[in-house]
């Protein structure tokens, strides 16, 4: 949900990443490009290379909540069989999980790895949060009145969190809800499950062939006797 901490997180827990090999993403509202191709296209398009560490604000799952809540903007989207909203029910949607999920096999097939956090805000603590953006200077640029009116959908967005976290949380690629109301313990949560994550992972440099080794002796050699 908005002001859940998003973008302090990632600046807090994940700045220390080297940026050669880590980026950030931040999806928006689809360009008509976008909206010109499948709805995984522009997801597919920022997937990092072999290597490398991307992290996504937001991201294909958005699909599957703001289209749930606000079905009327799939029907400008140009999907085959969706012209009117009895098109859009629980068949698309079920479809659309199908979907991700199929998507997150095959990247995980292709050597991915997916680590998926939720945040979850409390109604309270978001009222808390868009009031100090208002009342405090410095923060009213966060600030957008299209908030408050995602915020009177509340209840529906609700309902489609819990549906898609039920419908895409798998074993292999589970989602970790982090309780978002404080923001120091959702920093620290998310990065203990990420070193955790890492660790099993077992990261190692690059091998060194022994041709290689053997080039870099001699030129070690040649730097010593000034040769170089």
């Amino acid at each position: 949900m908005d002001t859940a901490g998003k973008d302090g997180l990632i600046r807090h827990v994940l700045s220390g990443l080297n940026p050669a090999g880590t980026s950030v993403v931040s999806f928006k509202q689809p360009t008509n490009r976008q909206l010109s191709h499948d709805f995984l296209w522009r997801v597919n398009r920022e997937l990092p290379e072999r290597g490398e560490i991307r992290i996504f604000n937001r991201s294909q799952y958005e699909d599957v909540l703001i289209s749930r809540v606000h079905p009327e903007m799939l029907l400008t989207q140009h999907i085959p069989g969706v012209t009117t909203l009895a098109d859009v029910g629980d068949a698309f949607f079920d479809r659309r999980y199908r979907d991700l999920h199929h998507f997150e096999t095959y990247l995980r097939h292709q050597g991915f790895v997916t680590i998926k956090f939720f945040l979850h805000l409390s109604r309270d603590e978001q009222t808390r949060r868009f009031e100090r953006r208002i009342e405090i200077p410095s923060k009213n640029w966060k600030f957008s009145p299209s908030d408050m009116q995602e915020r009177a959908f509340w209840n529906d967005y609700q309902v489609a969190y819990t549906k898609m976290l039920t419908n895409t949380a798998t074993k292999k690629d589970p989602w970790y809800i982090i309780p978002a109301d404080d923001k120091g313990v959702a920093r620290l949560i998310v990065s203990n499950i990420l070193v955790k994550r890492l660790q099993d992972l077992r990261p190692t440099y690059p091998q060194v062939t022994p041709e290689t080794q053997t080039q870099l002796r001699q030129t070690l050699a040649k730097l010593k006797s000034n040769e170089l």
